[in-house]
């Protein structure tokens, strides 16, 4: 098998791993995708949001798929100290009179990395965490020359933003930065309530060899074409950016370059396309208040059909707001709600959504958003039929 077979080969495995990673963690299959592009990328992520959202498991199951790589995972505290991280002290070595650390098992012998609650790194630790994910390279307490670390990528987690100007410094150096929420559709939430007491047959799992991804990362993604199409894009996308206020670093905009590669090597073309610039969407906002503007500004670029699934994402969430509002209401008030307003608009929505999505399919453009616009679509209908109607959760999957 040649290297171009090869490649195409470890594409395939990590479109699998997607695949299987998807249909198990429900509502993230953008999430899934952006976190194998990132790696693929030789870049970190952060995945932001509240307790409890799969944050760490994702990562994990991820990461556990790629066979003969050295995985290291921390928690960190404001007191971690940065020998937790980077290699204890020999206790043995020391009783003779020896300073040594010991490096295995840690972040300094780590192919990929797992850190959580990345934003409570102490102010001990920082410069060497800093120089981790900057350049891959880790000072020993001992003085002497820096060790250069094997990290491919580390995927990070937080429950909150930063809050200081240490933490920021880290902040920055996270090229792509991940929303999750708890799940919104009430049958995804059945579903995942009955896999709590269920005994599912073991799912298929795909794996990829570590020097198959290092392949990939080193060679085959920078060898992806960059065509000037979407070098032009890029530079509307960046002034339109800046018209609304929205400015990222020259090395932010020169990483996510790599990122475009990742994502055409990922679905297995030989050259970046527009529909690869959705994934800029995670890598040009600092606030999660500037996404929605980002997301825009990105689909209005790269296809028409995602930009008019965002319209309609406002008109479903403002019909969620409005079953927000009528919490408590009789039976009787949240039904006829339902007949003169909420069902025809949910049901126009839907069918304009499954319109666009098969033009856009037609026309080879990502349906990423207007997907992640029809699993809301979803969700709310079944909030509506639960909440408004009184149907069985259990039984919603069947009436969507």
């Amino acid at each position: 098998m040649d290297s171009a077979q090869d490649a195409q080969d470890t594409a395939k495995r990590l479109r699998a791993i997607g695949d299987e990673l998807s249909d198990r963690f429900y509502e993230r299959a953008d999430v899934v995708r952006t976190l194998v592009v990132t790696l693929l990328a030789g870049q970190h992520s952060l995945v932001l949001g509240p307790p409890g959202t799969a944050k760490s498991e994702m990562a994990r199951e991820l990461t556990g798929r790629i066979e003969g790589a050295s995985y290291w995972e921390i928690l960190l505290s404001k007191f971690t100290a940065p020998t937790r991280m980077f290699g204890p002290i020999d206790v043995a070595a020391l009783a003779r009179g020896e300073y040594r650390q010991v490096y295995d098992g840690r972040a300094t012998t780590a192919h990929v990395a797992f850190i959580d609650e990345i934003f409570k790194c102490s102010t001990a630790a920082l410069n060497e965490t800093l120089g981790y994910l900057n350049e891959r390279i880790y000072h020993p307490e001992s003085g002497g020359e820096p060790i250069r670390c094997p990290l491919i990528g580390a995927i990070t987690a937080s429950n909150e933003l930063p809050s200081g100007e240490d933490s920021a410094a880290i902040y920055d150096r996270l090229l792509v930065r991940i929303e999750v929420g708890y799940l919104e559709d009430p049958s995804n939430f059945a579903a995942l309530v009955r896999s709590a007491v269920s005994r599912p047959a073991a799912p298929a799992r795909t794996t990829v060899e570590l020097a198959a991804l290092r392949h990939a990362v080193t060679e085959a993604v920078p060898a992806v074409d960059v065509p000037d199409t979407i070098v032009d894009a890029v530079c509307t996308l960046r002034a339109a950016l800046r018209r609304k206020e929205l400015v990222a670093s020259d090395r932010r905009w020169r990483q996510a370059v790599g990122l475009l590669q990742a994502s055409a090597y990922l679905d297995g073309r030989p050259a970046v396309a527009e529909t690869d610039l959705s994934v800029l969407t995670h890598v040009l906002w600092d606030s999660p208040a500037q996404r929605p503007t980002v997301e825009r500004e990105v689909l209005q670029l790269v296809n028409p059909d995602a930009k008019e699934a965002l319209d309609l994402a406002d008109a479903i969430e403002e019909l969620e707001a409005q079953l927000d509002a009528m919490a408590g209401q009789s039976r009787e008030a949240l039904s006829e709600w339902v007949i003169k307003k909420a069902h025809n608009k949910l049901a126009m929505a839907g069918k304009r959504l499954e319109k666009l999505r098969q033009d856009a399919a037609s026309a080879g453009r990502s349906t990423a958003a207007i997907d992640r616009v029809t699993g809301r679509q979803r969700a709310v209908r079944a909030r509506v039929l639960t909440e408004a109607l009184g149907v069985d959760a259990s039984t919603v999957q069947a009436q969507l």
